[in-house]
């Protein structure tokens, strides 16, 4: 697997202030997709142990909230396999701080489709806190939404979802989900 390019220090994708991951390769090709640098599964540069060291300790400050995974598309298959284990390494070493992952998929896709990978997929879901999917859609941009593009994507409460066996949203803090700060 390559990464197209990695953020320090993020706040634009997903609560607080996190490390942001973009996976290389996208098979969707959104129209007007904010990335489409890395649609090539060869863009950046290759996904490597001492690349992932650096991400882990990179989350350690208190004032770090998490780690985001975009891309490309996190739920390529090679992507899937790619992140699998990094995944879950920190989610054990870092239980307290958030996962979200952003997929052009949706979670019916993602968990009944034929992008659910036996013995793969679901250890990803396992470690994440939120789920933005859905494809971006020009369409339904809407510049007022929090932590997506366009209003067609959710974000969905994976830990409640998989719990209850239906779709959970996520809720925002009510200060920003009224917008009427």
């Amino acid at each position: 697997m390559n990464y197209a390019n990695i953020k320090y220090c993020d706040i634009a994708n997903g609560s607080g202030v996190r490390t942001t991951l973009f996976v290389s390769g996208c098979r969707l090709h959104c129209k007007n997709c904010f990335n489409e640098e890395a649609w090539s599964f060869s863009a950046g540069e290759p996904f490597t142990p001492a690349v992932a060291d650096k991400i882990v300790a990179s989350l350690a400050p208190d004032y770090v909230n998490g780690l985001s995974v975009l891309g490309g598309e996190p739920t390529e298959p090679e992507n899937q396999r790619g992140l699998v284990d990094f995944l879950e390494r920190v989610r054990a070493t870092y239980p307290d701080k958030d996962i979200w992952m952003y997929s052009g998929r949706t979670w019916e896709q993602i968990t009944r489709g034929e992008w659910h990978i036996p013995g793969v997929t679901d250890r990803i879901l396992a470690t994440l806190d939120v789920l933005v999917d859905g494809p971006f859609v020009q369409d339904l941009y809407d510049i007022t939404l929090r932590f997506r593009g366009s209003s067609n994507q959710r974000l969905i409460d994976v830990p409640a979802t998989l719990r209850r066996g239906n779709v959970v949203l996520w809720q925002d803090d009510p200060v920003f989900a009224t917008h009427m700060m």
